[in-house]
């Protein structure tokens, strides 16, 4: 009979830095299974006081602006300046089976096989905005295994830039010449999060379009107010293939969190992102202990119908079920 896995056998091995273990420990977390979710709480508790010194990076931009290509790069350089590498991404998901699609070991072969770098593919499971609803978790267990360099992918659509900047220290908008984010309100929306913009896939004979380009989203960024106090969001020009660039940006990564760390808010801001993940989880529970209950669960298909047929508005409905829940 196997041996049953308990919280001292995943500490342990996190704490060894065994990446089957930890691919264990991060699907035990992605579980919705009650008896996993119980095991999980007390591994994120068991594992508390070993995160929080890596540095998370969120990493966004169009589908094609060659996301996996700059993680690969900029993973083994960090990897070259002595970090541990660990990559979360986030897959969008098969809305039939909720499965990833992407296969992100495939297109990071060489990074997967370096001994310092983790990759882990999640699907999103159809979780609004790109960002699978337990990457928060996922890192912590990935900074317990002591990786320096966390780096969250999304799929880069809807909201994701919203979400993976609640989650990370660092947020990288990555930039395509003509890549269809030309629209001024998605571009102005991501820039007002960003705090580096990397723009790839830069050669010989995209050099001019590539330099007007930084140009203009220089001259945009002189209106919007920087996230960070005394800090110029750089625009950098390279290509995550040829390996161009890529060393500013780690460079830009480092003095970036220096800044934060002097100015105080590293730890400030990492203590708002817990709290949001608090009201998240506490939205998560209040729903799913209403669909345990037998009469709720009657009461929330009734109230859900209303709003999916239309007969009744969408917000009125969610805010009579809630006010049921309470009566009850």
């Amino acid at each position: 009979m196997a041996k049953q896995f308990g919280i001292e056998d995943y500490v342990k091995g996190i704490k060894a830095g065994d990446k089957r273990i930890l691919g264990k420990a991060i699907t035990l977390i992605e579980s919705k299974k009650p008896e996993h979710r119980d095991l999980a709480d007390k591994l994120l508790k068991a594992i508390l006081p070993m995160t929080g010194n890596s540095v998370r990076i969120g990493i966004t931009g169009v589908p094609g602006a060659g996301k996996s290509t700059f993680i690969e790069t900029f993973g083994k350089l960090a990897i070259e300046q002595g970090k541990k590498v660990a990559v979360l991404a986030v897959d969008p998901s098969s809305t039939l089976n909720k499965g990833s699609i992407l296969g992100d070991k495939t297109r990071m072969e060489e990074l997967a096989k370096n001994p310092n770098a983790f990759i882990r593919p999640s699907p999103t499971s159809g979780f609004l905005g790109g960002v699978a609803n337990t990457t928060y978790e996922s890192l912590l267990i990935c900074e317990a295994a002591g990786y320096d360099y966390i780096l969250i992918e999304t799929v880069g659509v809807g909201q994701s830039e919203i979400l993976v900047n609640d989650i990370t220290d660092v947020f990288l908008y990555l930039k395509i010449i003509g890549g269809g984010d030309e629209l001024q309100g998605i571009k102005r929306g991501i820039m007002e999060m960003a705090d580096l913009i990397f723009i790839n896939k830069v050669d010989a004979e995209n050099l001019a379009k590539a330099k007007l380009t930084k140009t203009e989203l220089s001259r945009a960024l002189q209106f919007i107010t920087p996230k960070e106090k005394g800090w110029k969001v750089p625009i950098i020009l390279g290509s995550a293939l040829k390996n161009e660039g890529l060393a500013e940006v780690f460079e830009k990564v480092e003095e970036f969190i220096s800044l934060k760390k002097k100015n105080g808010t590293f730890l400030e801001n990492r203590k708002n992102q817990a709290e949001k993940r608090f009201e998240f989880w506490v939205k998560e529970y209040i729903l799913e202990k209403a669909k345990i209950d037998h009469k709720l669960e009657i009461s929330y298909l009734e109230h859900q119908k209303k709003a999916s047929e239309l007969v009744s508005n969408a917000s009125s409905e969610a805010r009579e079920f809630v006010k049921k829940l309470f009566e009850n």
